[in-house]
């Protein structure tokens, strides 16, 4: 996938003035955030979980190697193959041979941010392989030529009106006059193209939400049941994870079940959690003859120990992408690569680099309600202060902000002009922000009333006023 993230702000705007994007947007707003306050409410010790929760991955990434190792073993045990790729080039490599020694021509996939993270649609056809995406959001998008927007809803920027022209222009093989007013129509469509799909798919590859040391098996959580067929019907299941998927045990990976569908999508469960351990038996009624792992570092590694291997827990619920204010007003597509939203503006650099993705950390108003709702506890906004000060100790961020920000530290050392000067401020933002205490334009900071009004103050400092009060006793 093409990066895109320096171009963040030109992104933001753009999708500001998208009337349509606007709209669709709502849906994360009005859906989401309900269903999971509602879905949180109503199991009391959810928060005892969550701890419970983080406390597992962190054991694991504390013996990440361990793990790794036993799971590795637990795969070779049960019948199946594990591939140990250091970077997106190598996994690419691994998943072509793997086509190239069973002749496949098309490859069914199970959504997956890890084949998104790779690039590994554009790679197979380059080599002559259709890959189909599978899950229905999944599928919309590929067929316009778009990247996911939010990382479980990947359609989720789309309305009705636009699946059905995008269906009507690539199923030419049925009538033109078929209805496609209802959302089951929709569905029905598609569920008829993707079947012949599963049928004719040589290989199947999936994603993991999980992979289990004591078992040696993949685990998925879906809502359609295509995460089944693709792993089930096609000779060869391919399982693409990165190595911080790992957990102990299986009552390990319940214990987690239990917070991800109550964050992602305000469920108490998935309709579908499916459990692979390796390839058909021979007592098995289906199943694939061969399965393979293939275990992704890119970058990984060099998180474990530092200030950002906390990211590691992230079970990619979208609990921050749904909560954060940012995200709920330009979308997924703004921030340019694979992961958005709170989440991405602390993975990505990690992944990509901060000097191409420096924008993401500073899209945040730090409200902390990604922390909030994360059922991982992951303090994302901590980090994501840590990458700002990354990139302002390798002069990466605009020269005019480093001179804005030296010329704040240089007053904040020397109170008493930093008092005069705010006091000054406050006066005269209070006074433009007239009898409402609202600033619609503001000279010289026309981006931070573009799209919001700004409050403004109502006379004096805090500290004024803490004087004023103090000298009164």
């Amino acid at each position: 996938m093409e990066i895109n993230s320096p171009q963040f702000k030109l992104n933001a705007k753009t999708a500001l003035g998208d009337k349509q994007l606007q709209g669709a947007l709502g849906h994360v707003r009005e859906n989401f955030t309900g269903k999971r306050a509602k879905a949180r409410a109503q199991l009391p010790q959810f928060d005892d979980l969550r701890q419970n929760a983080r406390a597992i991955k962190d054991h694991v990434l504390e013996h990440l190697d361990v793990y790794l190792e036993l799971y590795e073993q637990k795969v070779l045990e049960s019948g199946g193959m594990v591939h140990w790729a250091r970077d997106a080039q190598e996994a690419r490599g691994i998943v072509l041979d793997i086509c190239r020694k069973t002749n496949a021509k098309t490859v069914t996939k199970g959504k997956s941010m890890i084949s998104e993270e790779i690039g590994l649609n554009e790679f197979l056809q380059d080599n002559d392989i259709e890959p189909i995406e599978t899950d229905l959001g999944e599928y919309i998008i590929q067929l316009r030529g778009e990247n996911p927007s939010h990382i479980i809803a990947p359609a989720v920027h789309l309305n009705m009106d636009q699946v059905r022209e995008e269906f009507r222009k690539a199923h030419t093989h049925l009538p033109d006059n078929r209805p496609l007013n209802e959302p089951q129509s929709l569905l029905s469509e598609a569920r008829g193209i993707l079947r012949e799909k599963f049928l004719a798919a040589d290989i199947g590859i999936t994603g993991a939400n999980f992979l289990v040391a004591e078992t040696g098996t993949s685990v998925i959580v879906t809502n359609e049941g295509n995460g089944d067929l693709t792993q089930t019907l096609p000779r060869v299941h391919v399982v693409l994870a990165s190595i911080e998927k790992i957990v102990p045990t299986l009552e390990d990976m319940a214990q987690i079940t239990r917070v991800l569908a109550r964050s992602a999508t305000g469920q108490e469960i998935t309709v579908y959690t499916t459990l692979s351990t390796g390839p058909r038996r021979k007592l098995d009624v289906d199943g694939p003859e061969e399965y393979h792992v293939i275990l992704l570092d890119n970058g990984r590694s060099k998180m474990l120990g530092n200030e950002f291997s906390q990211m590691l827990r992230c079970i990619r619920c979208g609990a921050c992408l749904n909560h954060c204010p940012v995200y709920q007003a330009i979308g997924g597509h703004a921030y340019g690569w694979v992961y958005p939203g709170p989440m991405g503006a602390v993975l990505t650099p990690n992944l990509i680099g901060i000097d191409k993705a420096g924008h993401l950390p500073n899209a945040s108003t730090f409200c902390g309600r990604c922390e909030a709702v994360c059922p991982m506890l992951i303090p994302l906004p901590k980090m994501m202060r840590s990458w700002r000060e990354k990139e302002f100790e390798r002069h990466l961020s605009p020269y005019s902000q480093r001179r804005g920000i030296a010329l704040w530290a240089w007053m904040a050392k020397r109170p008493k002009i930093y008092r005069f000067v705010t006091s000054i401020a406050a006066r005269c933002l209070s006074v433009i922000g007239g009898a409402n205490k609202q600033i619609n334009r503001l000279p010289m900071a026309g981006g931070w009333t573009a799209h919001r009004a700004l409050p403004a103050p109502h006379g004096a400092t805090f500290m004024a006023l803490y004087n004023r009060q103090k000298g009164r006793r």
